[in-house]
């Protein structure tokens, strides 16, 4: 990138910044309006809740801000592009999104903005567009290429589908051509395209897999998401609990994501929410498998015992094995709860109790969970002197893959 352009894109990101929710949502409204079959991409939810708008608008300012250190953001790069090798994003559809992105920029600033406000925005979009289209053509490439890979997606069939809560279903899938299966990281997720009778487009969904590795199966887990405080029911998850059965076929692309576990010997603590549990219950029994002698910390929270999925397969692995310790925290535990004395704290995690349950903080840390149980304890993390090249998260959001760290504070943004 020439000097010029780095200047402009970068004095003028924080207007963008400004005004990224009317940009955002200008954007999809041009892009669909020429071409809705990329409704086929895109999940319709998050776009009616404002979602995946505020999503794109943050992307865009993260780009420009950092335009001339694009090495400073390469972890929001490198998860990106696995979503969009999931998806199935291909070289084509990027000058259409820009077409549309730069004419969204133009409607929303108006006055604000001229001509080469505008050519240097699209050409740092073509630049970084580029380095998108280079990172999946080999991520494309190494799904395909592996034992047992494929490209685009392949039909599974559900081989057992199992209640693990009230709200909580796991699904085992094996594949219906009968091959092997391409081998996956701990905390790595699945793409589902779900096409579901009386939807006009198809529903593009990723779900942690939440089994070890090595297994002749993949094992996804789902919550149902219900109606809650205005918002709609799922469509997806309700669809999965409600219409499919076992013997159904499913399609999904390989696995993929850059939220993995890393097999060293540091300590490992991993903290989950709701269920965030997914992902490091995957790291739990991996490291279980293949590292028994590592040690492990496994925190947990729920609001209680009836949502609470997945407690047998932890305490199995606790009881098996004198390196793993076990923690379970309630927010609103039921009486039956009470009874059995089956949780460790009541409300919610905070820093005063990690400190006294973790005992090497020296460790690695991975959480995952809703959006303001994450902001939570990485804030505790944090304060508690944990280095941050010591903590690893994710969350079940596009907004995850768009965290900007601010100078102010360790807060994170979504």
């Amino acid at each position: 990138m020439d000097n010029k352009t780095i200047r402009i894109v970068k004095s003028t990101a924080p207007l963008l910044q400004e005004h990224s929710k009317a940009i955002g949502k200008r954007f999809y409204q041009l892009l669909f309006g020429s071409h809705p079959e990329l409704y086929n991409l895109f999940n319709q939810t998050n776009q009616r809740r404002g979602i995946q708008q505020k999503a794109l608008a943050h992307s865009v300012y993260t780009s420009g801000e950092h335009l001339d250190n694009l090495e400073a953001i390469r972890p929001i790069i490198t998860c990106i592009a696995h979503k969009h090798r999931a998806i199935g994003v291909v070289p084509e559809q990027y000058p259409i999104v820009g077409e549309k992105l730069i004419q969204a920029v133009q409607d929303v600033l108006g006055s604000q903005t001229n001509k080469e406000i505008l050519d240097a925005w699209e050409k740092a979009y073509h630049f970084i567009a580029d380095i998108f289209i280079r990172i999946e053509r080999d991520l494309y490439e190494q799904a395909e290429s592996q034992p047992g890979g494929w490209r685009g997606f392949r039909d599974f069939v559900v081989d057992q589908k199992v209640k693990e809560s009230e709200v909580i279903t796991s699904f085992y899938l094996k594949p219906a051509d009968g091959k092997a299966i391409a081998p996956y990281l701990a905390g790595q997720y699945l793409t589902l395209r779900a096409k579901i009778p009386g939807e006009k487009y198809d529903h593009i969904r990723h779900y942690s897999l939440s089994d070890v590795p090595g297994k002749d199966y993949y094992r996804i887990t789902v919550k149902r998401e219900d109606a809650h405080n205005g918002n709609p029911p799922g469509i997806v998850s309700n669809y999965l609990h409600h219409q499919v059965n076992e013997g159904d076929i499913l399609s999904f692309s390989a696995p993929a994501g850059d939220f993995v576990l890393t097999e060293n010997s540091d300590p490992l603590i991993l903290i989950s929410g709701g269920v965030g549990l997914t992902p490091l219950l995957s790291m739990l029994k991996t490291t279980a498998e293949r590292q028994p002698g590592r040690h492990v910390t496994f925190i947990h929270a729920a609001i209680n015992g009836d949502v609470h999925a997945m407690k047998d397969e932890v305490s199995r692995l606790t009881d098996q094995n004198p390196n793993i310790q076990s923690y379970v925290c309630y927010e609103r535990p039921t009486e039956k709860d009470r009874q059995a004395q089956n949780f460790d704290k009541e409300g919610f995690i905070d820093r005063s109790w990690l400190e006294s349950i973790i005992s090497k903080p020296d460790g690695t840390f991975y959480f995952c969970g809703p959006i303001p149980f994450m902001k939570v304890i990485y804030r505790a993390l944090i304060e508690m002197g944990i280095p941050k090249n010591q903590i690893h998260f994710e969350a079940f959001s596009p907004i995850s893959v768009l965290i900007h760290e601010r100078k102010s504070g360790d807060s994170m943004e979504f």
